[in-house]
């Protein structure tokens, strides 16, 4: 069972909408929060921008920043060879592995204008110019929209995220390995005006021993912006019709929480 720390708030079902796919990349979100942010920033990009690309949907007139230092040239050329001899070595031609092959072009099309890519690491001390620190990347705006997902390196900048929290009016964070980081991530939520009002297990990452999640995400929406109501959710997780099986073919992850 999970600590009751990650337990969700309570928030009306109304209020909560997936943005995404209903695959991996999709997420829950507090719908009132588009009128309240003027930037989605995204820490973790991978070629998955299906988030982004709906949240856009939602709010046209929305700017968009991701940072990915992985998503370079040599990311692009070695997804090129390998979709190419996966679909050369299908037996049965597939649509789907027609347009992995194309996904440099929509990757093109979509970080145009307002909707950036910066090939940049997010660490928590600069080093270099391949890098950049959260205080950096929130330094000119008020009201974002957060989204973190970097494979683990999330606890090198939870000081910094809490620290300029003021500025983050909705969180979405991925949280890898943890059982191993439970106190980390405690300590990350104590005193702080970010609230969970969602969780899901992802269950690319399995279970552990216990048959809790080794990855979850959460959705933590700041109680400044938008009030919530002191109590837990009574709901259970996953939900149906708002959460989805990041990997389709391996059943979802149901969480439970110590009372």
């Amino acid at each position: 069972m999970l600590p009751k720390f990650l337990k969700p708030y309570h928030i009306k079902s109304s209020n909560l909408v997936r943005i995404g796919p209903r695959t991996d990349g999709g997420y829950i979100i507090d719908k009132r929060i588009l009128n309240k942010i003027d930037i989605l920033i995204t820490c973790g990009l991978n070629d998955d921008w299906e988030f982004e690309r709906s949240f856009f949907k939602k709010k046209p007139n929305i700017k968009i920043i991701a940072f990915d230092h992985t998503v370079n040239n040599h990311f692009w050329i070695k997804r090129f060879k390998s979709d190419v001899k996966s679909l050369l070595l299908l037996r049965k031609l597939r649509i789907s592995k027609i347009i992995d092959i194309f996904k440099f072009i929509d990757y093109l099309l979509f970080f145009t204008k307002n909707k950036k890519h910066q090939i940049k690491k997010v660490e928590f001390k600069k080093k270099n110019n391949k890098e950049i620190t959260i205080p950096k990347i929130l330094k000119d705006y008020k009201e974002v929209f957060l989204k973190i997902d970097i494979e683990g390196d999330e606890y090198k900048i939870l000081s910094d995220i809490k620290k300029n929290s003021k500025k983050i009016a909705f969180l979405i964070i991925e949280f890898h390995n943890l059982h191993k980081n439970i106190f980390k991530i405690k300590k990350f939520l104590e005193k702080l005006d970010l609230k969970i009002i969602h969780i899901h297990g992802n269950n690319y990452g399995g279970i552990d021993k216990y048959g809790d999640p080794n990855v979850i995400e959460l959705s933590l929406l700041n109680t400044k912006k938008i009030k919530v109501d002191n109590r837990f959710s009574k709901k259970k997780y996953p939900k149906v019709n708002l959460d989805y099986k990041n990997f389709k073919r391996r059943e979802d992850i149901k969480i439970k929480f110590n009372e």
